[in-house]
């Protein structure tokens, strides 16, 4: 049956089942290995863990001046599975905000159109664009939290101004300040940013503007100063956040700033793939309909536009940034495909039906394979060998490339129960340490692991290099 003659209830049933399973399909990641830099959010947890540390972030010993709400997920959950399980643990959360992302896009979308049935092609839209369901919504990074979050207090500060609940409201502060507590002061640019887009309704802003609003955002403020001035003891921790959003404004060439102005929207549309892709082609197949333009969809339409102009403007940027806009560009790619229905329908889950097909091959088999031959289990076994020849003397390590931190990884869950590793101090005469590079000021190279297209150097100095040569 096609989606052109199925009746609604058996689309939306369809629709359900298709989530369920694109949801199920990121569990096989849950047993991969290390990617890029995935190590980064799991060994901090484990540092703060061993430190007895929960304010602050730390990595090779160093204050990361970070804020820890992820850390404090993963070191909670890893009190029940074991911190051998910790990298499986920060990707379930990692696929959780991803799923519980879409899910909040259903609500919102259900809340604001009135149509279930669109509500539910919304969230397949989103969980099936192409950065989310290959790449962006299974790694261990801090991102698709950070979006949850961020997109939740836009979905609750939407369906408040919508209704005029203050209890929504309420929450969609709480969601704000987590997402800020997740990763960044840039949290507060995406809901600042709705904020002004829903307020240029009257209704929307009569509510914004009330004293109880007010005195709701009010109290959103004094959390932030709370989290600065007193938990944090006033440390140069918001300074440096802030001095980290402002270094993204300095461009390194003209020539550099100009390409990326070129090239930004041009990736971020490929990430939308394939919905975005069949949004422009059905925009361009209706492009003399007479149809106007419901209204929220011009409101999503303009808080992603608005929110995604400082990103493609700004002369350092990444496109991971743009997270928190996935659903709302779900939920505008799938308004366009809607309304050219039925057969847009049909075109579109066939379409996701192949995506999700290749997913299944990718993890299934193509990557674990790639893992086990190239580069992915040979950190476990560099880290054993390392293990083994520094056996009783100081190990350190200055390499903080992707490789070193999955070493690391692998090197402190094997010694655990001992400090994580860290830098060396500035003074040490005998012991190993790890190195991106042969560096003869940290000593001399006594052994080199390959690591896919990367070469990891141990170093040793003083007697640690007579135990290395036996």
């Amino acid at each position: 049956m096609t989606a052109a003659a199925s009746s609604p209830a058996n689309l939306t049933l369809r629709l359900w089942l298709l989530y369920a399973v694109a949801a199920a399909a990121f569990l096989p990641a849950l047993s991969f290995r290390y990617v890029g830099e995935e190590a980064i959010f799991p060994l901090v947890s484990l540092e703060m863990w061993h430190r007895g540390e929960w304010m602050r972030q730390y990595l090779f010993g160093q204050n990361l001046q970070h804020n820890p709400l992820f850390n404090w997920i993963i070191i909670a959950l890893c009190q029940l599975t074991g911190w051998e399980h910790m990298l499986a643990v920060a990707r379930a959360v990692t696929i959780a905000a991803t799923v519980s992302s879409g899910l909040t896009l259903a609500w919102l979308a259900r809340r604001v159109t009135g149509d279930r049935e669109f509500a539910v092609f919304a969230a397949v839209v989103y969980l099936m664009l192409a950065d989310v369901v290959l790449y962006r919504g299974w790694l261990a990074y801090v991102d698709p939290l950070f979006g949850f979050f961020v997109f939740s207090s836009i979905a609750c500060l939407w369906v408040a101004c919508h209704g005029r609940r203050l209890l929504l409201l309420a929450l969609a502060v709480a969601a704000l300040t987590a997402g800020f507590l997740a990763k960044a002061l840039t949290a507060y640019v995406f809901y600042g940013i709705a904020v002004l887009v829903l307020a240029w309704g009257r209704d929307a802003r009569r509510f914004l503007l009330s004293p109880a609003s007010l005195a709701i955002h009010a109290a959103g403020a004094a959390a932030l100063a709370a989290w600065y001035g007193m938990l944090l003891g006033g440390d140069e921790q918001g300074g440096r956040m802030f001095r980290e959003i402002v270094d993204k404004l300095l461009p390194a060439s003209l020539l550099g700033y100009l390409w990326k102005l070129a090239d930004y929207p041009f990736e971020t549309f490929v990430k939308l793939a394939p919905a975005g892709l069949l949004a422009a082609y059905y925009c361009w197949r209706r492009r003399d309909a007479a149809d106007h333009a419901p209204q929220a969809f011009q409101v999503a339409a303009a808080i992603a536009f608005f929110n995604f102009l400082p990103y493609w403007l700004a002369p350092q940027s990444h496109s991971r940034y743009l997270v928190p806009l996935y659903p709302l560009a779900g939920l505008v790619c799938a308004h366009l495909i809607w309304r050219a229905r039925p057969a847009s329908i049909a075109v579109t889950l066939r379409w996701f039906y192949a995506l999700l097909a290749v997913k299944l091959a990718l993890v299934v088999a193509l990557f674990p394979y790639y893992q086990r031959t190239y580069r992915g289990e040979n950190y476990a076994q560099a880290a054993r060998a390392i293990l083994g020849r520094t056996a009783g003397q100081p190990l350190y390590s200055v390499n903080v490339a992707a490789s070193g931190l999955n070493v690391k990884a692998y090197l402190d869950l094997m010694r655990l129960g001992q400090p994580p590793l860290e830098f060396p101090p500035a003074q040490w005469g005998n012991g190993f340490v790890i190195a991106y590079a042969p560096d003869a000021k940290l000593g001399q190279a006594v052994a080199e692991y390959r690591l896919g297209g990367n070469v990891l150097y141990l170093m040793c100095r003083g007697a640690a290099c007579g135990k290395a040569s036996q």
